[in-house]
């Protein structure tokens, strides 16, 4: 041996000493398994049986609190869809009232008034700020002038008869204007097609 190999007598025995101790450490745990398992069977079954209708009893009174929680839950949220559908168009009829004050003043202006050109003017204000407002809450009409005929936004309820080709499959004519809510199809338009 070397000298760099050579242990001191006091490394030796710091070695000897964690040796044992890492051993004592293992056995320790297994004691304390051992120990656990005689406390079981040191148990009467009496003993055993009282633990476990307390379990018993506690885990029932969890469920109940469950079920009692889920169930104001469900309650809880089926108040607020029934809310939702009776004051769900508050938004969108509150957008309306200035408009419906709009339309009372041009009636009562209609009753005492000379000028009809005004009256029209008044009229086509009142028309654009209803547009304007409902294009706002998500309203858009549907394109129909020179399209191609087509079922998920149009309703064919005639076919005419066209001398040119190109006009065939498409929409001639726009009898009732259609309309898209938010990107859904409240309403088809009612159109004339090229036959």
């Amino acid at each position: 041996m070397k000298k760099d190999e050579k242990y001191t007598e006091e490394e030796l025995a710091e070695q000897e000493i964690a040796a044992p101790e890492a051993g004592e450490a293992e056995n320790t745990a297994e004691e304390e398994q051992a120990d656990g398992a005689e406390k079981e069977l040191a148990q009467t079954p009496e003993e055993l049986l009282a633990a476990a209708q307390e379990e018993i009893t506690a885990l029932k009174n969890e469920l109940l609190y469950k079920a009692a929680e889920f169930d104001n839950y469900r309650k809880r949220t089926l108040k607020e869809k029934a809310d939702l559908i009776l004051n769900g168009g508050e938004k969108t009829i509150s957008s309306l009232l200035p408009i419906l004050d709009d339309l009372e003043r041009a009636e009562q202006n209609m009753e005492t008034a000379t000028d009809a050109e005004s009256l029209k003017e008044g009229l086509e204000l009142v028309f654009k700020k209803l547009r304007d407002t409902l294009a706002k809450q998500g309203l858009k009409k549907i394109e129909t002038e020179g399209k191609d005929f087509d079922v998920d936004f149009h309703e064919a309820i005639a076919m005419v008869p066209v001398q040119d080709d190109a006009q065939k499959g498409k929409v001639i004519d726009c009898v009732a204007t259609g309309y898209m809510l938010n990107e859904k199809v409240i309403r088809h338009a009612k159109v004339a097609v090229g036959q």
